[in-house]
């Protein structure tokens, strides 16, 4: 496959399409993110429809509910919120005014800044985000891949994966 623009050349392999043992090693570098980034959007698009078609929710919305549930019943900014699940601050308010207009989360401004708010769990959304722990681990658990891999695989894989961020 010709590639002109690419700083690889012309006589590039696509490291979608070469066995594992052929690419050089930026190929390989450049397989293993195009492998986890195309693998996380395959799960995360599960997830959403798993989470969507049972209780009107998308992963990361889970995910935001998750994190306010784990800051004892403290209330969090957009800030740390965004910085827990991984989202930019604009993309937690897009998250949170749904779940706000149905009541599973209340924001309120912060005392000790008045352009800040903070974001905490309903016993609605506390009561939703147990419903979908119980939907997501179904559907984690009917993913043959991930069944199939040995826990000590498993932890290796996500010790790997979690370093890949810093």
């Amino acid at each position: 496959m010709e590639y002109p623009n690419s700083p690889h050349g012309t006589d590039r392999i696509v490291p979608d399409e070469a066995p594992d043992d052929a690419l050089d090693d930026a190929s390989l570098s450049e397989a293993v993110v195009t492998a986890l980034i195309t693998a996380g959007a395959g799960l995360q698009q599960r997830l959403d429809r798993a989470l969507g078609d049972i209780k009107g929710i998308t992963y990361n919305e889970y995910r935001l509910l998750d994190a306010m549930a784990t800051s004892a019943g403290t209330a969090r900014s957009r800030v740390d919120l965004a910085r827990a699940v991984g989202l930019t601050p604009s993309g937690v308010t897009r998250a949170l005014r749904p779940l706000e207009k149905l009541g599973m989360v209340e924001t309120v401004r912060d005392t000790r800044d008045a352009r800040r708010s903070l974001a905490s769990l309903t016993d609605q959304g506390r009561e939703l985000l147990t419903d979908a722990a119980g939907v997501l681990a179904d559907s984690i658990a009917g993913h043959d891949a991930i069944q199939a891999m040995p826990p000590a695989e498993a932890r290796r894989l996500v010790a790997s994966v979690r370093g890949l961020d810093r």
